[in-house]
This record gives structure tokens, C-alpha cells and sequence, in this order.
């Protein structure tokens, strides 16, 4: 709550600036097609505008049959690597892989064993904050948007780096492997303010050097710094999927935008969270983990098809849980036939969820999976397939891993970091011009009034 009273206050005065603003802002949605203009930056394929180019990470949603584009089954590679083969690698050898992938996005090739112990020590060594910044900044003003509270946390970083605006390349990759080292403890701790403020027990536990980032986080966040191998193997995946998705989605965009102004890594980084945190894009998860507690409320037996798909179709009829007609975790911009880090989820979930004894929530996942798209595709027209993504499964993964919902979005964001630091030195390698695009003016030319002609 804000000390002051009439901080928050949305007065009458301001609502008639609102409305007033609604009256002279609005464009006629037959503009948009008048002049071409690609809403969202997609044609109604889905297919994105062409604005760069990039070596990081590559998705595949369709093939050449016949001289045509077809759907086809999701792929995903990082610097050229199916992600499906990081993830069964890592787990093959019984190691952690999200070390390796954030190795793998930065430096542009898989590291040999030496290689990556050396750059696991670089993550170790970076992650420690300046002195009394937990004090000073997390514990001084906590929010219940952890999002928002990392934001500032990185933000105020650059207070303590004296080469904080120098962007040749050395000083990034510096910045950018101590920012993945130090996320999860900003956005643990400040989970930990938040919840202390509510009323519990402040837990500010000390990174441990010989732990991965996976099991740091379990380790930071639990009052006891306990979890199971599967629990941390399980999470490691989760950040492999999350740390890249090629450079067209709304916060790599942001990074390579904010980036080609020449500014410093913290607002960079900065502008990604800020990008990350809408519910279009990074709070996705959010979103389905409540549309799946609303579901059970109102779906008596799980198992039944009729009932179930019911409920789905009152979702879509804006009868449902927030009656915004969406089907949450179904469908992808990108991908149409499947999302493979989805079907990757898939395989995890199901043995994490006979380990914590929820496997009939996991059927009704399953059966949602299966019916989602029928019911999408029966009442409305697609231009091209939909399937469960990744959101569908990844907010599971959070509920049963006993992660707070203020930190789904963060875990995103945790990850994504690493997928950012090497679009940013992609982008300052690159860069050209400052990424400027055109937006038409359709509004009239008038004359200026004096005021006593008003």
C-alpha cells in the first residue's frame, strides 16, 4: 500500500481525461487494411515482418511440399542444436544443462568439458551482489510484482558499475554473465521482501558455488534449501526451454531495439523484463495455472470428455473463468501443428507428477491438450493449426514443484536472460542503424487556436 493516500486514487477529473483520450486516439480498424499494414508485425499466416537477422536460434513450423509452405511438427535449434538433443544430452550424462545452453547461446558452439567448467566458474564467481544491496535496495521498498522488483533491482546495479555504459564487447559479455548469475537471486530475494512484508519469515539464503543455477534457486527460495534430484533436474529443463526463442519475439525485439540506441546493458535488460512481464507474453503461464484451478472448481469428474470439453467451449463463449474467450496455454504465434519444447514438457511432467501423486491432474492436462484444439478449431476459422505451448505445461511444472505464482514469470525471465545477452552482442556486433520503423499518420492537419478562441 502507498503512504500516501491519494497515490493510487483514480480521480473524475482523470477518468474524463481518459475518455476524452479514447475519443481522439482511436483509428479505424479498416485503416490498418487500407494501407498494408501488418498488425503485430504478422500476416494473417502468422508469418512475422522481416526485420534482421540472426545466428542465435532457429524455429521451424512449416516445410516446403510441392513448391508449397506446409504446417509441420515444431523444431527448435540453438546455434544450429535441436533443443530436444541439449535436453536428452544433459540428461544422458547425468549433469545440469542450462549452463551448457547458456554457454552454447553466447559463445556460438557447444563447450568441451573444460570449456564449461571454466564457465560455470564465471557464473560462480559473479554471483554475489554488492555489499548491503539486499539492505539497501531489495528489503527497502518490496513489491508483489517480482517482475517490477527485479526491473529495479538491474536498474539499480548500474549504480555500483563504474564501466556501466561502456558497450565494447569484453564489458557486455562481463555484464551479461554476472546479470545470468545474479537473476534468480534478485528475483528470489525479492519474493522473500515481499513475503516478509506480508507477514512471514524472512529467508535470505547465500548462493552455494558448487550447485547449479537450477538447484540455486530451489536452494534460495526453500526455508530449508532442500529439494529432490528430479525437482532440480526438472527445473534445469525448464530453464533450457525457456533461455531462447529466436529473435522475433516481443522481448528479444525489445533487446535488439533498445540495444541498436547504444545504451547500456541494465536498461536493456531492463526493457526485456518490462516486455516479459505482460500476460501476452511471459505471465502466459500465469494465466492457464488459473484457468486450470477455475476449471476444477466447476468440472465434477475430470475423466469425462463431455464435461470437460464444455467447460472449453465456455471458455471460448466468454461464459468461463475471466471471460475473455481464450482457451490459455493453446495455440502459439509461431508454431501451428506442435510446440516441441511443449511436447518436451510433456515427457517430464508426467514422471514429476506420479512422483508428487497428482497424476489425474495430469490427465486432465492431457485431455485438455487433446480437446483444446478441436473445440478452437470447430468454432472459429484458423489460417493455421493450434496446439498446447509451452505455457500450457510450464506453470504445471512451477505448481508442482511448490514455486510461488509471483515467481513464474521471473523463472521465464531467469532463463531468458541468457537468450537476451546474445541477441544484445549480436545486435552491437551488427549494428547499423538504429531499428526505426514507419508509422503512417492518419489523423487531420489543423490550424492552433489562441486560448480565448477556444
Amino acid at each position: 500500500m502507498a503512504s500516501n493516500p491519494n497515490y493510487c486514487v483514480i480521480t473524475p477529473e482523470i477518468e474524463a481525461l481518459a475518455a476524452q483520450t479514447l475519443q481522439n486516439s482511436s483509428i479505424d480498424p479498416g485503416d490498418f487494411v487500407k494501407y498494408d499494414v501488418k498488425r503485430g508485425l504478422r500476416d494473417l499466416n502468422g508469418k512475422g515482418v522481416l526485420a534482421g537477422l540472426t545466428e542465435v536460434s532457429d524455429i521451424i513450423a512449416k516445410k516446403v511440399v510441392n513448391g508449397e509452405e506446409v504446417p509441420c511438427d515444431g523444431k527448435l535449434y540453438y546455434r544450429g542444436i535441436d533443443v530436444e538433443q541439449l535436453v536428452e544430452g544433459a540428461l544422458q550424462e547425468g549433469r545440469f544443462g542450462f549452463e551448457e545452453t547458456a554457454y552454447l547461446l553466447l559463445l556460438g558452439h557447444l563447450p568441451n568439458k573444460q570449456e564449461l567448467a571454466d564457465f560455470t566458474r564465471q557464473l560462480s564467481y559473479y554471483r554475489s551482489l554488492p555489499n548491503n544491496f539486499v539492505r539497501d535496495v531489495i528489503l527497502k521498498a518490496p513489491s508483489h510484482d517480482i517482475m517490477n522488483s527485479l526491473a529495479r533491482s538491474v536498474l539499480n546495479l548500474a549504480s555500483y558499475d563504474d564501466q556501466c555504459d561502456d558497450i565494447s564487447l569484453p564489458n557486455v559479455m562481463r555484464q551479461c554473465v554476472q546479470l545470468i548469475s545474479l537473476f534468480p537471486m534478485l528475483s528470489v530475494y525479492g519474493y522473500q521482501a515481499w513475503n516478509y512484508k506480508s507477514g512471514s519469515s524472512l529467508y535470505i539464503h547465500a548462493p552455494r558455488p558448487e550447485l547449479s543455477t537450477a538447484e540455486n534457486i530451489l536452494s534460495l527460495l526453500r526455508a530449508d534449501s532442500s529439494y529432490s534430484f528430479w525437482e532440480a533436474h526438472v527445473l534445469d529443463i525448464c530453464l533450457t526451454l525457456h533461455a531462447e526463442h529466436g529473435g522475433g519475439n516481443n522481448s528479444t525485439f525489445t533487446t535488439h531495439v533498445v540495444t541498436s540506441s547504444g545504451t547500456d546493458t541494465y536498461s536493456c535488460m531492463a526493457a526485456a523484463l518490462a516486455s516479459l512481464k505482460g500476460p501476452k507474453h511471459g505471465g502466459a503461464n500465469i494465466k492457464v495455472v488459473r484457468m486450470f484451478e477455475d476449471m476444477k472448481e466447476h468440472v465434477k469428474d475430470w475423466k469425462d470428455e463431455d464435461e470437460v470439453r464444455a467447460y472449453l467451449q465456455a471458455l471460448l463463449d466468454k461464459k468461463a473463468f475471466d471471460k475473455a474467450g481464450l482457451i490459455y496455454g493453446m495455440g502459439h504465434a509461431v508454431y501451428s501443428l506442435s510446440d516441441p519444447r511443449a511436447n518436451l514438457f510433456q515427457k517430464f511432467v508426467e514422471k514429476l507428477s506420479r512422483e508428487k501423486g497428482r497424476n489425474e491432474e495430469y490427465e486432465l492436462y492431457s485431455l485438455v491438450a487433446r480437446l483444446g484444439p478441436e473445440v478452437i478449431a470447430g468454432e472459429r476459422k484458423m489460417y493455421k493449426g493450434v496446439s498446447a505451448n509451452v505455457d500450457f505445461y510450464s506453470g504445471f511444472v512451477y505448481h508442482m514443484l511448490d514455486l510461488p505464482l509471483e515467481l513464474y514469470t521471473p523463472l521465464f525471465a531467469m532463463a531468458r536472460v541468457a537468450g537476451w545477452s546474445a541477441h544484445r552482442m549480436e545486435e552491437l556486433i551488427n549494428m547499423g542503424k538504429i531499428i526505426r520503423p514507419a508509422y503512417k499518420y492518419v489523423g487531420t492537419h489543423t490550424d492552433y487556436v489562441p486560448m480565448e478562441q477556444r
